[in-house]
């Protein structure tokens, strides 16, 4: 596939850094469910997807001042609300020099923090995840655990964040229909290009 062609949902010239909410969503590698399985309307967590659980909660601790709203582990994808407050900083220096090489793998040129938060997720879960296979305690995944790019959404008012956290909460329950399991339906965004690989590439 040329990644050079990619088409990106993402506002030209928005800064990425401003304070708000965004909806964002990151998929398994071909969709495969490596995070546990969905019981009677519920989400139970493997180790894996509790491991994607911690790795979370510490990115986003690494992360001064930004907060997060609903999220949701999903067998084979990751829900979550980021928001940036007024006033909130880039990682900080010390964090970021721990971070350079989630950085310097983006792409080219200046990226607001909501790329940086994915990136960092995306990488330390796939080098916990390695170190787990490694260990025995999980199987073997091919190619790569999350999929090349993720899908974002910013949210531009009360109603739609409303809106959107209800979905992410509800996920579990709506499991079978989900477009994310082979479904027709429980899009949260109908009228946007919902969850494919023609996204901002990290």
């Amino acid at each position: 596939m040329n990644y050079g062609n990619r088409h990106s949902i993402r506002l030209k010239g928005y800064d990425y850094s401003m304070p708000g909410y965004y909806f964002v969503t990151i998929c398994c590698q071909d969709r495969k469910h490596l995070f546990g399985e969905v019981v009677d309307g519920k989400m139970v967590l493997n180790d894996a997807g509790r491991m994607v659980e911690q790795i979370w909660n510490l990115t986003i601790d690494q992360c001064p001042n930004i907060q997060i709203g609903e999220y949701m582990i999903m067998p084979n994808h990751f829900h979550c609300i980021i928001e940036i407050p007024v006033g909130a900083e880039s990682i900080s220096a010390q964090n970021m020099e721990s971070r350079r090489a989630d950085i310097e793998s983006a792409r080219t040129g200046e990226i607001g923090m909501i790329p940086r938060i994915v990136q960092s997720f995306k990488r330390h879960s796939t080098i916990k995840y390695i170190e787990m296979v490694k260990l025995g305690i999980l199987p073997r995944f091919i190619k790569r655990v999350w999929q090349r790019n993720y899908w974002e959404h910013i949210v531009r008012n009360e109603n739609e964040l409303l809106r959107i956290s209800e979905y992410i909460r509800n996920n579990p329950k709506k499991w079978t229909d989900d477009k994310l399991n082979g479904g027709v339906g429980n899009s949260v965004m109908e009228d946007c290009e919902p969850y494919n690989e023609e996204t901002w590439m990290v």
